[in-house]
């Protein structure tokens, strides 16, 4: 983006009306039961911007643990009994996970909910980063901390669609590769949302 606020397009796109997504909108063959009880989560999806550039913050979840060990993600979990809503998490666990401090992010707004195959009803925050931090991965929950150029997530034309066997049966899914960081799942789907919308 030549001059201007790198981030006008995510401030439109939030305006923009859009429907919530899940882990299973490309598995139309599953189905979900009725009673079935999500738990709350929230999700950072803060972009730092230098310039007329911008960027997005994820994290390289710690191998060791026992949900998604290894994958890329947002800074974010589960709404804690502490936390106002689900905004309020999604800065906590920023400022735990990397060490970005909760009174440096301009929240812009929210996407809808986002159900994971791992029973959380996730609510994306998409906030600035005012100030510079220094990013600390959380010892124990996170192996890295990085950057993702704004421009490459935001280009529908570099997700694609790819599959593996989950619990016997076939899923597919969105990815969008970065260097040497394989971006797919949750991330990936709430990314190519938030893409969807910024060209709709």
């Amino acid at each position: 983006m030549i001059g201007g606020d790198p981030l006008a397009p995510i401030r439109g796109a939030l305006a923009k009306p859009g429907g919530a997504s899940s882990d299973f909108d490309l598995n139309p063959d599953v189905v979900l039961p009725d009673n079935r009880k999500l738990r709350a989560a929230g999700v950072l999806i803060a972009f730092e911007t230098v310039g007329h550039e911008a960027s997005l913050y994820l994290t390289k979840r710690s191998s060791a643990l026992k949900h998604h060990p290894g994958q890329i993600a947002f800074p974010g979990g589960k709404v804690d009994p502490s936390d106002a809503d689900a905004i309020a998490a999604a800065l906590r666990e920023a400022e735990e996970e990397i060490g970005l401090p909760r009174d440096r992010v301009e929240v812009l707004g929210t996407l809808p909910m986002h159900e994971t195959v791992t029973g959380y009803a996730m609510t994306p925050v998409v906030g600035r980063i005012t100030a510079a931090f220094d990013p600390i991965a959380e010892a124990g929950e996170v192996d890295e901390v990085f950057t993702v150029p704004l421009s490459h997530v935001m280009d529908p034309a570099l997700y694609r669609i790819e599959r593996r066997r989950w619990r016997g049966q076939w899923r597919r899914y969105f990815t969008v590769p970065f260097g040497p960081y394989y971006i797919w799942g949750a991330t990936a789907r709430v990314l190519r949302g938030l893409a969807e919308r910024v060209h709709r």
